[in-house]
């Protein structure tokens, strides 16, 4: 099914939240794994597709990261942009699975990365995060390393349904997106996600 604000990617999406997750423990034989990630399509994700899909020439002929990609939402909106290659980091094997059916799905190819990419430099030139400052600690060092690759030339543009730990005083808002959501991940039906760049 396509994310309500970006039809023109189909993904393959959960339906319901608490199944899966249990699922996803038995089918690991493991108690209190994270939540699916991978398996819904976030504010912030479907945010940075719109914004990719609504102006190509910020992606066209690039080399573009989706970090912390999920179902790989962003990347793909990207290829459909005219991205020259996206790699799509993630630290879930599931992720991997979800962005490489998600890709095939679209009729596109996505190099998929298992790994933690933070501190890395691989010459992406537009980085793509959705919804990765939920965690103060987490939020610190993802923040210096996108500033980094921001100081360096790279264009680092940032979903974000108003979490908690952005770092606005750095950034600039690019445009914003009313995006429908399921109620049990987002306690709502509406989230109001905003594009952000490093000023």
């Amino acid at each position: 099914m396509p994310p309500p604000l970006v039809p023109e990617v189909p993904l393959h999406l959960a339906v319901e939240t608490v199944a899966l997750w249990q699922e996803t423990e038995e089918a690991l034989g493991e108690l209190g794994l994270p939540p699916p990630f991978w398996a819904f399509a976030w504010a912030g994700g479907q945010a940075l597709a719109r914004y990719c899909l609504d102006n190509p020439d910020i992606v066209r002929g690039r080399h573009v990261l989706d970090f912390a990609a999920g179902s790989g939402l962003s990347g793909i909106a990207a290829l459909k942009s005219g991205t020259r290659t996206v790699e799509a980091s993630e630290l879930d094997a599931f992720a991997i699975a979800a962005i490489e059916a998600n890709a095939a799905a679209n009729h596109v190819t996505v190099t998929a990365r298992l790994e933690d990419v933070v501190g890395r430099d691989d010459g992406w030139d537009v980085v793509l995060a959705g919804d990765v400052f939920y965690e103060a600690d987490l939020a610190l060092r993802i923040g210096d390393w996108l500033a980094g690759l921001h100081r360096r030339g790279a264009t680092v543009l940032i979903g974000d349904p108003g979490r908690a730990f952005l770092p606005k005083g750095e950034l600039e808002e690019v445009a914003r997106y009313t995006v429908p959501v399921q109620r049990e991940l987002e306690d709502r039906e509406v989230r109001f996600a905003k594009v952000w760049r490093f000023a």
